[in-house]
């Protein structure tokens, strides 16, 4: 199949508990990821970007083995180097190849920091050389705020108990 959707399980959503690690990002999450093989035109590509309404997808040989990604932002300045030709390419012309990537133990300053510092908004997370999921910059802003809510709010509490 040119393009693979693979859900290890979908997690049940928590309250407000704090994620401090990827791995709490997957769990609240879920752990469906969206692949294509590098044969893929980026034409279909972009066509499964949109239907998903997501921002990228990883670039997997038959074996499972990742071997990139494509984003929305890679389309985009290929489109603007390459015209309407870009259409035709496959995802492993167009896919980055250098990843950087996060473990299921990464925390969530440290995954924010290497998306920050890189300039990309999203990272494949592997555990013992498999594949496990795929976090974005919303999902690491939005386990921070909750860590800072979660935060506030024992402050708060340890300030009304010591009155």
């Amino acid at each position: 199949h040119a393009l693979l959707v693979s859900a290890c399980s979908l997690a049940s959503q928590q309250g407000s508990k704090a994620m401090t690690t990827v791995a709490a990002i997957l769990k609240h999450k879920g752990y469906q990821v969206t692949t294509v093989e590098p044969t893929v035109t980026i034409a279909h590509l972009a066509d499964v970007l949109a239907e998903r309404r997501i921002g990228a997808v990883l670039v997997l040989d038959r074996a499972d083995q990742l071997l990139g990604i494509v984003s929305e932002r890679d389309i985009v300045r290929c489109l603007a180097a390459n015209g309407a030709r870009t259409l035709d390419m496959t995802a492993g012309q167009l896919m980055t190849r250098a990843l950087k990537v996060a473990r299921p133990e990464t925390t969530v300053a440290e995954a924010m920091t290497m998306m920050t510092v890189g300039r990309f908004r999203h990272m494949p997370v592997i555990d013992h050389d498999s594949l496990v999921g795929m976090i974005s910059i919303g999902d690491v802003v939005k386990a921070r705020i909750m860590e800072q809510e979660d935060e506030v709010d024992s402050l708060k509490a340890y300030v009304a108990g010591s009155v």
